[in-house]
């Protein structure tokens, strides 16, 4: 098991968001890693009941806030619907993925993982899921 951590950041560089993620492989594909951060970010929020959701993707009915995403009214989320919305925004170019500093450019791309490895999210549009 990899403890592995996951940056969201501007184009510029900034870095915006940070979390630690376990993957179960040394050998994943870009796919598995999308689905295994939404799905922790979901995860997180669906337990915790904050009020500002941080995650890759946008969900339905919230607005943007300096903070994250804001639901209009409290709810759970779907980690299946957030992940089809992110891995549907890959394929559109909405945004990028490194590891490593090394960008990916395919869903089933594998790429090898350790505690030391870093995942970049850079966003390049808002992203709105379910």
């Amino acid at each position: 098991m990899q403890l592995i951590t996951i940056k969201d950041e501007s184009a510029t560089g900034d870095i915006l968001n940070e979390i630690q993620i376990q993957i179960d492989q040394e050998r994943t594909t870009v796919k598995d890693l999308i689905a295994a951060r939404v799905t922790a970010e979901v995860r997180g929020y669906n337990e915790k009941n904050v009020e500002y959701y941080k995650g890759l993707v946008q969900p339905r009915d919230a607005e943007v806030t300096l903070n994250g995403f804001k639901l209009k009214k409290r709810r759970k989320l779907d980690a299946e619907k957030q992940i089809y919305k992110a891995l549907e925004a890959f394929q559109q170019n909405g945004y990028f993925v490194l590891v490593d500093n090394l960008q990916c450019e395919d869903m089933d791309q594998e790429v090898l993982v350790n505690n030391q490895t870093t995942v970049s999210f850079i966003k390049l549009t808002p992203l709105v899921g379910g």
